[in-house]
């Protein structure tokens, strides 16, 4: 080897020994959303341009996927580093439950934020003659992916209502944008929807036909006998041809991540979440319901410590 080759060979080598990022590890953050007709997909994607922007060193990316069950099991084994998910599945996951799809405990899970609710949403074709719960009876419904959150709302809800699959004329698992599509096309009789308001799914149903929200009363709410599902009201005009309001279930969706996400990371993301909540609701309407003050509220699982020195800083938790 020249001289002059070695000479250029131990330069490099000093300047990345002084260099202060020499050593710095880059950040990652995988976001698991949902379908990408959904409510997680446009917030995950506002959230990972949000850190990209303001965490130096920061690689993001948004995955699609069949929403909180998937997205929970994924974290456990660290395939991501922040993931959307309704709060009864995150509280069957920290259980195990396996009726739910979680084979053992999911004891690797952190929160990082309690954040809007879901509203369950079942939306019938005019044309089916529903109105009513028990209208479902011998009826073509969608419930979502298998074993997905919204799968397993539809098993709460039928039950509390005295209903099970086997009392419907069709089940089909169905992701949004599909289940809208078999509806248009009359192949369908409804679909059972849990997400945020002003999903892009029902909106764009509404504009093709039109349909009837199917009620569930609050009685059938109390009859769920968990503490995760709620009375809740989809407000009249929430959607095209929507006159009034209608009672449902709701269920406040949680963004989780996991234990080797490091504390600093799991800071800012739960900081940045909070700084830049107008900016979220450009993305989706349902980021307008997400509030500092109940952020913590009745959470399943234990807050990441990141997570929880931006409450204490905030002053909401002591």
């Amino acid at each position: 080897m020249r001289l002059n080759q070695r000479i250029g060979l131990l330069v490099a080598a000093a300047i990345l020994v002084i260099s202060p990022n020499a050593h710095a590890n880059p950040s990652s953050i995988n976001i698991l959303t949902g379908g990408a007709s959904g409510v997680y997909y446009p917030l995950g994607m506002s959230l990972a341009d949000l850190y990209g922007e303001h965490i130096e060193q920061c690689a993001t990316s948004v995955r699609a996927t069949k929403a909180s069950v998937e997205n929970l099991n994924l974290l456990q084994i660290a395939r991501g580093q922040l993931a959307f998910a309704l709060g009864d599945s995150v509280a069957d996951a920290w259980r195990g439950d396996e009726e739910a799809g979680f084979r053992a405990p999911r004891d690797r899970l952190r929160a990082i934020a309690g954040i809007y609710p879901n509203y369950i949403q079942i939306v019938a074709s005019q044309a089916s003659g529903i109105t009513s719960l028990q209208d479902l009876r011998g009826k073509r419904i969608s419930v979502g992916a298998p074993r997905s959150g919204t799968e397993l709302n539809a098993r709460a809800i039928f039950k509390a209502a005295g209903l099970s699959y086997e009392d419907m004329g069709q089940i089909e698992f169905k992701p949004y944008a599909e289940s809208v599509e078999l509806i248009s096309n009359g192949q369908l009789d409804a679909t059972l929807q849990s997400a945020g308001l002003g999903m892009a799914a029902i909106r764009e149903l509404a504009q093709r036909v039109p349909i009837t929200f199917v009620p569930i009363t609050p009685d059938v709410v109390a009859r769920i006998g968990s503490g995760a599902y709620q009375p809740g009201i989809i407000p009249a005009a929430t959607y095209e041809g929507q006159t009034s309001d209608v009672p449902t279930a709701t269920i406040t969706n949680i963004l989780v991540s996991q234990t080797s996400v490091p504390d600093e990371l799991a800071y800012q993301m739960t900081r940045l979440l909070f700084e830049n909540l107008d900016r979220l609701a450009d993305a989706h309407p349902a980021a307008r319901d997400i509030r500092l003050e109940r952020a913590i509220s009745g959470l399943p699982i234990p807050l990441h410590p990141g997570a929880e020195r931006f409450y204490r800083e905030a002053g909401v938790l002591h």
